[in-house]
């Protein structure tokens, strides 16, 4: 059964080279799903870091909005995608269809679907925003809304959840200890 991970934590937690890493102890061929738009000239620079981090180890994908499309023409079937990073993925869909909030709940459960049904072991990585305190303007509480929503649906589609602290990984949910919680939640479930 394939692995399927989701990274998460604070920026600059060290989500992304804990990720590399992970994925870099899996055999070839691997695939990295970059979700950055290179709309400025900071974003460009952390693109060229990760790029520069990541070497030619990894077919590179790069995709903005389309993830579950982009596995489609893949050269070789892979032994891991990474997709980094769900956070920005998100922000590009507020940002290109807030307007339609249909589309990108399709998207987002494409995704989904993508990860679970896959024999491919995949690493999300994501943020954790929902920490702070609650901002004063709509978008921001949307993009926080619908991040936390898409975080709970991929912790919950993975088999293993690891939360980065300080660059020390915190393992959240482990293989086979979700079913155990699972059940646990449901039994206390009041909704």
């Amino acid at each position: 059964m394939a692995t399927k991970t989701l990274i998460t934590g604070g920026v600059r937690s060290g989500k992304s080279r804990y990720a590399l890493a992970r994925a870099l102890a899996v055999p070839a061929p691997r695939v990295f799903v970059a979700t950055a738009d290179r709309a400025d000239g900071s974003m460009r620079e952390r693109i060229q870091k990760h790029q520069a981090d990541r070497g030619n180890k990894f077919q590179l994908i790069e995709e903005t909005l389309d993830l579950p499309a982009a596995f489609v023409n893949l050269k070789a079937k892979p032994s891991v995608i990474v997709i980094d990073c769900l956070t920005l993925w998100m922000g590009n869909l507020l940002q290109t269809f807030r307007q339609d909030p249909a589309r990108i709940q399709k998207l987002t459960e494409n995704l989904e679907t993508c990860v679970r049904e896959s024999e491919t072991d995949f690493i999300l990585v994501t943020n954790e925003v929902g920490s702070g305190v609650i901002p004063s303007n709509a978008l921001a509480r949307d993009f926080l809304d619908e991040l936390g929503q898409l975080n709970q649906k991929f912790a919950n589609a993975c088999t293993e959840v690891i939360l980065m602290v300080s660059g020390i990984p915190q393992t959240l949910k482990a293989p086979h200890s979700y079913e155990t919680m699972d059940r646990t939640l449901k039994a206390h479930s009041t909704d």
